[in-house]
């Protein structure tokens, strides 16, 4: 299948490219953050204070911006950074941590969209469905919206905002506009874990910061996070649990090879 070579062959792109990804991340998993992009063969910084945020990214092959632990100083900087990195060209991946838990969070979500144009939005479903204006139930930043019509939502979605739209959950759902790819990998503990989504977006950044075509970058880091999972929890033995684990999805990260990746679950039609 054309998208799963393509997939596969971006990481030996990002391996030999060694984007750096600026960072303004949620300070809960920072350090993960910072650590699995370092892990897939990127480089991480970490800066946010407006002073700086503007001349650092200029070095940048990417942006994360993560409004999971966002206050009036971090907002300030991600609005000055998005818009230096859209002027420059340099993708920009963005995670809508908890949107429609708080005022503050969407309508700070709202302005990052509409002032900043980000070329990536990855979230779960229940953010996404938020996002596009649907009802949802909110349980602070975590997931429960039901998965249906997600490939409808995603496709509607990337159409309005016109970026590419990752969803994650049960069943992967990448799409830019008509192209849609459908990713079936992953285990229920990564759930369990604090940061899974936040370090998925990461490694979306590092792809996209590394390729031209931000709809494989973003099904590769998506991917990689999924079976990275599956192999970390294949490899417990028993009394091993999350914290095992956690340092074994770090491990799994390391040791993918564009081989592995041939094996993800994928789904497209283009």
């Amino acid at each position: 299948m054309e998208i799963l070579q393509k997939i596969s062959d971006s990481l030996i792109t990002v391996k030999t490219k060694k984007p750096l990804v600026h960072h303004i991340t949620n300070y809960v998993t920072v350090n993960d953050c910072a650590n699995i992009t370092l892990t897939i063969g990127a480089s991480p910084v970490m800066a946010d204070d407006i002073g700086e945020v503007e001349e650092m990214v200029s070095f940048a092959s990417s942006l994360v911006l993560n409004i999971g632990t966002l206050n009036s100083r971090s907002i300030e900087s991600m609005l000055a950074v998005g818009k230096k990195a859209k002027e420059r060209g340099i993708p920009i991946v963005f995670d809508p941590v908890g949107v429609g838990a708080t005022s503050l969070r969407t309508a700070t979500a709202k302005r990052i969209i509409e002032e900043v144009g980000p070329s990536v939005i990855r979230g779960n479903m229940s953010e996404m469905k938020i996002l596009a204006g649907l009802e949802v139930q909110i349980k602070g930043v975590d997931s429960t919206a039901d998965e249906e019509d997600g490939k409808t939502v995603a496709k509607l979605l990337s159409k309005k905002l016109n970026c590419v739209i990752a969803i994650t959950g049960k069943q992967d759902i990448i799409a830019q506009g008509d192209r849609v790819c459908l990713i079936d990998n992953g285990h229920p503990i990564l759930s369990q874990v604090t940061g899974t989504g936040c370090m998925a977006t990461s490694l979306v950044a590092s792809f996209c910061g590394a390729t031209e075509d931000w709809f494989v970058g973003a099904a590769a880091g998506i991917m990689i996070m999924g079976l990275a999972g599956e192999l970390a929890q294949q490899s417990l033995q028993a009394g091993e649990g999350i914290g095992t684990f956690r340092m074994r999805l770090f491990d799994a990260v390391w040791a993918m090879t564009p081989e592995l990746m041939k094996k993800g679950g994928v789904i497209s039609n283009g």
